[in-house]
């Protein structure tokens, strides 16, 4: 999509969190991997997802700087709240600043490790939405673990399943993370206990509802 439409996507949307341009503005001056961020127009489709399932536990797999966990937490209904996961802690200063900034300090949990090797210590948890944007290698596996945690009638949220348009490459490019999401976007086509859409918004986003 170019830049005008997303110009114009915004200048008429409702507007995103002053929070989120100064996350965003930190996230160039403070890392070096500031493509990772979801970025306003993935944001505030994040928020309006968020706010039309009114969930009251979120989990997220990869949370950066912690954009996205923000953009989900708005959305949560009284008394919910989002478990975040993130591989290490080196941005951890920021994540915290950005949700405390939000006002959002008492809703969001930061669990920092391996996800594959977190997540069984929340199985007593069952959630109504789980967003997966971790490392793009384990989608096939960080679906597995999750599913059981979600109840029926909830949803996955993935990024990335577009994955730069490498995926509608004939043939495909042979790399473990092309491959990976051409596996995990088979594998939600053929999951008869879900129904799941792509929506184009970014670099591709599956809206999976479990049955």
């Amino acid at each position: 999509m170019d830049n005008s439409i997303d110009d114009y996507i915004l200048d008429h949307s409702s507007p995103i969190p002053p929070v989120l341009d100064w996350l965003e503005n930190e996230t160039v001056l403070r890392t070096n991997h500031a493509k990772m961020l979801s970025g306003p127009i993935l944001g505030r489709v994040l928020i309006t997802l968020s706010k039309i399932i009114s969930p009251l536990r979120v989990m997220e797999i990869g949370t950066f700087t912690g954009y996205s966990a923000i953009c989900l937490a708005l959305g949560l209904r009284d008394g919910g709240h989002l478990d975040a996961f993130e591989k290490n802690d080196i941005h951890e200063p920021l994540i915290k600043e950005g949700i405390e900034r939000a006002g959002l300090s008492g809703k969001i949990s930061l669990h920092y490790g391996d996800a594959l090797e977190i997540i069984p210590k929340f199985k007593d948890r069952t959630y109504d939405l789980i967003y997966i944007d971790g490392n793009k290698r384990e989608y096939c596996r960080y679906y597995d673990a999750v599913f059981d945690l979600v109840r029926t009638g909830g949803y996955i949220l993935a990024d990335n399943v577009l994955w730069y348009g490498k995926v509608a490459m004939n043939p495909p490019p042979g790399d473990a993370q092309t491959q990976e999401i051409l596996r995990f976007n088979q594998k939600v086509k053929e999951d008869t206990r879900v129904e799941s859409f792509i929506l184009p918004i970014r670099d591709g986003l599956s809206i999976i509802r479990k049955l």
